[in-house]
């Protein structure tokens, strides 16, 4: 199954990345590596998820928002790679970056909603090295932000 079949069975639909709000580019691309700026959390209405794990917001809310932050990435990934996302060789790594408390410790369980996500639309291709961590805060107040780092092929 391709991954836009596998995107189709999820009833996931791509959207182009957002224009950045500050001084960097969504992505840059050196060799055959694309690392993808951080992206925030964010509703279905595009509205920042605000929230802190640990304060106000559960894991299982936490596993949501970065599994949308997951979606986000991957529109951003496919204008990276000219539209094909079946350029992508690898997803290398991925840093999650979770508001927290400072006794929250499930870092790892709220990064799961995007790293299981990449497994399942990519299949063997999605397995990456990641860290997760928590943070006193992030851009606009957001639960969490993703950055990724992500081996492609040569455009045919």
């Amino acid at each position: 199954m391709s991954v836009y079949e596998k995107l189709k069975a999820l009833d996931i639909t791509l959207s182009a990345p957002a224009a950045p709000v500050a001084a960097y580019v969504m992505y840059v691309q050196s060799g055959n590596l694309v690392f993808i700026s951080g992206h925030i959390a964010r509703k279905e209405d595009g509205s920042p998820w605000v929230g802190q794990l640990g304060k106000n917001i559960g894991v299982d809310e936490g596993k949501a928002a970065a599994r949308g932050v997951a979606v986000a990435l991957m529109g951003t990934l496919q204008e990276a790679v000219g539209g094909d996302l079946g350029r992508v060789k690898r997803i290398v790594k991925l840093t999650s970056l979770v508001n927290s408390t400072a006794d929250f410790t499930e870092h790892h369980l709220v990064t799961n909603g995007a790293s299981e996500l990449l497994g399942e639309v990519f299949g063997d291709a999605g397995k990456h090295a990641r860290a997760a961590f928590g943070v006193a805060q992030i851009p606009l107040g957001c639960c969490v932000e993703i950055d990724l780092v992500v081996e492609v092929a040569d455009a045919a």
